[in-house]
C-alpha cells in the first residue's frame, strides 16, 4: 500500500492531476467469498455484491489515509459516489454510463481522487460488481470519461511479456503491443489485463501502459501498432485450459506456421488434438495435462530462436 502511495504521490508532485482506481488488497475478495460461504450455501447475488464491494472500499480509504499522512490532499470515492452507473447484473455488471462531475470537482479542488474499482451502482440504486478483473475495466472507463492523457495499470509483473514469465522462464518483456493483439491475448487466456478493459481502451483510444507496482521501471505501452504491408509477426503466446495460442499479425503469411508448430510439439512427445487459425491467432489444442509444456515448447520454437 505504501509503495503504491509513493507511486501516486510522485506522479502528483510532478504536476499531474491524478485519479487512481484501486482493487482489493491481496486475497481480500477470496476471503470475503469464504466468509460468505459460512453464512449460506447459496447467498443472494445482491448481498454478495454488497459484501465484495467492501474490499475495494477498504483499499481506497486506506490509500487516502496514507496519502494524507504524506501531506497530500486525497479523497476516496465508492463507485456510486464516482458516478459509475451499471446494469443490474449482480456479479458481472456492465458499465452503462459514467457521471464524473463529482470526480472532476474533487480534482479541480486540488485533490488526488481514489475511486473503488470493480463496482458501480444499478438503476435501482444497488451496489453491483463487474466480475473478476473489473478494476482494470473501471480504470480504463474512468480514463476515457475524464479524457485522461494516459491510463497506467500497475500490477505484479513489469509489463506484458511474450508469455507469462511465471510459467515460461524465457519470456521477454515487450516495450509495446498492439491494442488489437492485446485484446486477442486477453480473450485467449492472458491474465495481465481484463478483456473488457482492452476493448474499452481500443474503442475510446485510451493510451494504456502496464507497469509493476513493485519495481520502478518502464512498462509496456498498449496502443495501435498496425503491421507494415505484407508483415507477419508473432507477438506473444497464451494458455487457457487445453488451448495454447499464438497471437500476432499476418499469421497466414508466416512461413510454415502450422507445420513447424506441430513438428516441435511432436518432437517433445505432445500429440496435438486440433488446430485453429483465426484472424490474428493460431491455437493448438493439446491434452490438458500437457498444456504448460506445450506453451514452453512453442515459446522456445518461435520466440527464443
Amino acid at each position: 500500500m505504501r509503495r503504491c502511495a509513493g507511486v501516486i504521490a510522485d506522479t502528483a508532485l510532478r504536476g499531474h492531476t491524478v485519479a487512481a482506481v484501486l482493487s482489493a488488497q491481496g486475497d481480500a475478495t477470496d476471503e470475503l467469498l469464504s466468509t460468505a460461504a459460512l453464512y449460506g450455501a447459496d447467498p443472494s447475488p445482491r448481498e454478495l455484491d454488497m459484501l465484495l464491494s467492501t474490499g475495494e472500499q477498504a483499499s481506497a480509504a486506506l490509500m487516502a489515509m496514507a496519502l494524507q499522512e504524506m501531506g497530500l490532499a486525497a479523497v476516496s470515492l465508492a463507485g456510486w459516489q464516482a458516478g459509475v452507473e451499471t446494469d443490474a447484473a449482480f456479479g458481472s455488471a456492465r458499465i452503462r454510463r459514467l457521471d464524473v462531475r463529482r470526480v472532476r470537482a474533487e480534482l479541480a479542488a486540488g485533490k488526488i481522487v481514489l475511486v473503488t474499482g470493480f463496482q458501480g451502482v444499478s438503476p435501482e440504486g444497488d451496489v453491483t460488481t463487474l466480475g473478476r478483473g473489473g478494476s482494470d475495466t473501471s480504470a480504463v472507463a474512468l480514463a476515457a470519461a475524464l479524457r485522461a492523457d494516459e491510463c497506467r495499470i500497475y500490477t505484479d509483473v513489469e509489463g506484458i511479456y511474450t508469455a507469462d514469465p511465471r510459467l515460461v522462464p524465457g519470456a521477454k518483456k515487450l516495450d509495446a503491443v498492439d491494442v488489437g493483439e492485446m485484446r486477442r491475448l486477453a480473450a485467449l487466456g492472458s491474465q495481465v489485463l481484463h478483456e473488457r478493459s482492452v476493448i474499452l481502451a481500443e474503442r475510446y483510444a485510451v493510451p494504456l501502459e502496464v507497469l509493476s507496482s513493485l519495481v520502478r521501471a518502464p512498462g509496456t505501452r498498449v496502443l495501435p501498432l498496425p503491421p507494415a504491408p505484407g508483415e507477419s509477426r508473432i507477438t506473444a503466446l497464451s494458455r487457457s485450459g487445453a488451448l495454447v495460442s499464438m497471437v500476432g499479425a499476418g499469421l497466414h503469411r508466416f512461413p510454415e506456421l502450422e507445420a513447424r508448430a506441430l513438428r516441435a510439439l511432436e518432437a517433445a512427445g505432445i500429440a496435438p488434438e486440433a488446430t485453429l487459425e483465426r484472424d490474428g491467432s493460431f491455437s493448438v489444442q493439446v491434452p490438458p495435462e500437457q498444456s504448460l509444456e506445450a506453451l514452453r515448447v512453442l515459446h522456445r520454437e518461435f520466440m527464443e530462436r
